[in-house]
């Protein structure tokens, strides 16, 4: 394809968030700014829907790659996509426009700006998941950084400042040493061509430095235990559509960054640091899990459970098994789906009620029955019930994990228990019981725009559960390349 759809879908929500910075309302109502946002990401997603259509599952090669010279002899501008990366850009197209739809009765003030800011990230996170050039991704991965922290900072609750200020902290620090290993890549190798690396390989002497540098990283964006702390203080001062892009997208970019960089750069300390991966992340699962258990807060008990998920996802990276890292990814998928979807489900019961607090609720079930239905059907997709996408990434995780340790398995599938427990006292809480609290008689149905948006998260968390083949058909080669050029270069070692 001559046609660079890849910089495509990297430029174009970019110059929709430069067309609203120079253009305004003359009503001052934004409802252009809306629609040219929300035109944007359409046709973003719908680029992204070609691409994958277009895209050949028979093999592991790169696909639609472009490669240009930025600095001479230094960096090229390269993309590509092969079956890992094409789904979370999907992914990442799908989430954004239902995110702009979403804006209508959470954001207040400055609505145009924060349309802005969710376009130009949308562009960082799809550059994300498209480099194929580490320093590429590396500024990438960063820039990402800036819209989340001002989305937090200038949009959130009333200790928003704080928690942008440490979830920036937090995140950047990570990846100072992350930037020091790709600089000693390119002294080392000679290049910081992600393809190239896989073809020549790094000595196996470096690599127990540097795979702890892009670990540095990777753990706290998972974020792996202990350094989870700041995601329930950024999920809970920021807005629902903050909340969803942080926890349906930026969190997955580390975890693409384990499967495309730890594993298939450094494949040696790969297998040396195994076991301390499955340490951090049986104790996510099993942590995390309790501490949901105790929380008050909806939006708290939902981002903890997101690093107990996480959790399931690193683990099942590591396992190096075929289905423990397809089931990681599809994993991925569908916590991006689900956990889109239950912020949503709070977001906007906080927007008639004002108030996050579990016993706050109680009996919704009377007053707003559709969507007590589509909340069920979240929750048991989150605690993984069979015939929602929820099941197919932890089923196959935990074969995975039973291959390759079977005591790690047995008590990571506590966790699943745990994640029962946690959910569905959420739900009974909130939606059954006696309506107590009076105001609550007041809150109106849901509209259109916001059954909507969960109609179209439920669609495919269910389509995907009861027939997940075009997932795994998407991944399938090329993680049986990855797992065969890992055992390779563990063999020439």
């Amino acid at each position: 394809m001559n046609f660079p759809i890849l910089s495509s879908l990297i430029l174009l929500p970019t110059v929709g968030a430069l067309f609203l910075f120079f253009t305004k309302d003359k009503d001052g109502n934004n409802l252009t700014a809306k629609y040219v946002a929300l035109f944007t990401t359409v046709v973003n997603f719908l680029i992204s829907v070609y691409l994958w259509i277009s895209f050949d599952q028979s093999t592991s090669t790169f696909q639609f790659v472009e490669d240009r010279t930025w600095i001479e002899g230094f960096i090229n501008y390269k993309v590509g996509v092969d079956g890992i990366s094409i789904l979370f850009i999907i992914l990442t197209t799908f989430i954004t426009p239902l995110c702009i739809i979403s804006v209508n009765n959470s954001v207040k003030n400055r609505l145009r700006d924060f349309l802005i800011a969710i376009l130009i990230m949308e562009s960082f996170m799809i550059g994300v998941f498209c480099a194929l050039d580490l320093v590429v991704f590396y500024l990438f991965f960063e820039a990402g950084l800036i819209p989340m922290f001002l989305i937090i900072g200038i949009w959130g609750g009333p200790k928003r400042v704080y928690s942008a200020f440490k979830f920036f902290l937090y995140t950047l620090l990570g990846s100072v040493l992350m930037l020091v290993a790709i600089i000693s890549i390119y002294w080392i190798a000679g290049t910081t061509d992600v393809i190239q690396l896989y073809e020549l390989g790094i000595d196996a002497k470096y690599q127990n430095l540097l795979w702890l540098a892009f670990f540095s990283s990777f753990a706290v964006k998972t974020p792996m235990w202990p350094v989870h702390t700041w995601l329930p203080d950024a999920h809970v001062e920021a807005p629902t559509a903050g909340s969803v892009l942080l926890a349906a997208i930026l969190l997955k970019m580390a975890g693409y960054g384990f499967i495309r960089f730890s594993l298939g750069l450094f494949p040696v300390a790969s297998e040396v640091f195994t076991p301390l991966i499955y340490t951090l992340s049986v104790i996510a699962i099993i942590f995390t899990s309790l501490i949901a258990l105790m929380q008050e807060d909806m939006k708290k008990l939902i981002a903890y459970s997101s690093v107990a998920h996480m959790g399931f996802v690193t683990l099942g990276i590591f396992t190096l098994q075929q289905q423990g890292i397809e089931g990681s990814i599809i994993q991925m998928i569908s916590h991006g789906l689900v956990s889109a979807a239950l912020f949503l489900c709070v977001g906007v019961v906080y927007d008639r009620m004002h108030s996050r607090m579990i016993n706050s609720y109680g009996g919704i079930v009377a007053i707003i029955p559709k969507y007590s239905i589509l909340f069920m059907l979240f929750t048991l997709a989150a605690l993984g019930l069979p015939g929602t996408s929820g099941f197919i990434g932890e089923f196959l995780i935990l074969m995975g994990a039973f291959k390759d340790n079977f005591l790690v398995a047995v008590i990571a599938s506590l966790g699943v228990i745990l994640g029962a427990a946690y959910m569905l006292w959420l739900y009974k809480r909130v939606v059954f019981g006696k309506l107590v609290n009076e105001d609550l008689k007041k809150m109106f149905d849901l509209n259109r725009s916001e059954y909507f948006i969960l109609s179209c998260l439920a669609v495919p968390t269910l389509f995907f559960g009861f027939y997940p083949d075009p997932l795994i058909n998407t991944v399938e080669v090329s993680v049986t390349d990855l797992i065969n050029m890992h055992n390779t270069n563990i063999a020439s070692k």
